[in-house]
């Protein structure tokens, strides 16, 4: 992917940025049996609503959103990858992609029932200007999700700990608590269809050193389990 500056304000992403299909792969092994969708309907809905997606990446999830809502923009700062999405929801209509970040998405105020945040970088501490926005564009009575990893359980998170040791998933929760969110812990699995997916998705989340540990722990393994937080907001 072409190399451009990403816009003033944004946290690159370590994994899809820079490997954008095999970020593919593990978007299609992760929550098969659509544990975290079946809770995103019963805390906030999106038939025949307005939804923005923010970090929407290459727009995996923005055709999921677009078959049953009233509109849907994916929000995405780095232009490879919002062109990427363009591309995957050409054609449908009430779409549209914005390069643009979380803390200025260019929507207008009270313009969203459904604000979707998904492994974006919405890790707590630092995102206020992007909670600051969500206070700006979401209409009453709509409401924020963000999903992201809960490091404090699972075989996956002791990974995440084990890859990201500065980080404290107690002063995360305690981030989102204070804002008035609620928590969901959710059950989820990551799994992948051969050896070789689970391992080039292994080295694109984790540094080399940390992934060659966690493949030496188990030759065989193609999954994990996986816990996450959704965490959510009426507005």
């Amino acid at each position: 992917m072409t190399a451009e500056p990403p816009l003033p304000g944004t946290i690159p992403s370590p994994n899809v940025w820079r490997w954008p299909l095999i970020y593919e792969v593990e978007n299609l092994g992760v929550d098969r049996a659509g544990v975290i969708e079946s809770e995103l309907r019963q805390v906030a809905d999106w038939v025949g609503r307005d939804v923005v997606d923010l970090g929407c990446g290459t727009g995996f999830h923005l055709p999921r959103f677009a078959a049953e809502a009233r509109s849907v923009v994916g929000v995405e700062p780095h232009p490879p990858l919002a062109e990427r999405a363009r591309q995957r929801v050409a054609g449908m209509p009430h779409m549209r992609v914005l390069e643009a970040t979380a803390a200025a998405t260019g929507l207008a105020d009270a313009s969203v029932d459904v604000a979707h945040a998904r492994w974006a970088y919405f890790f707590g501490p630092g995102c206020e200007p992007g909670l600051a926005e969500l206070e700006r564009i979401v209409r009453p009575g709509g409401t924020a999700v963000v999903i992201d990893n809960d490091a404090t359980r699972s075989t996956f998170g002791g990974w995440f700990r084990r890859g990201l040791p500065t980080y404290d998933p107690v002063a995360v929760e305690c981030f989102w608590l204070r804002r008035g969110w609620t928590r969901v812990p959710l059950d989820i699995a990551w799994t992948f269809d051969t050896r070789t997916d689970f391992e080039a998705v292994l080295g694109i989340e984790f540094a080399p050193a940390v992934a060659s540990e966690i493949l030496a722990d188990d030759p065989e393994r193609t999954g994990v389990d996986y816990a996450v937080n959704l965490w959510w907001r009426r507005y």
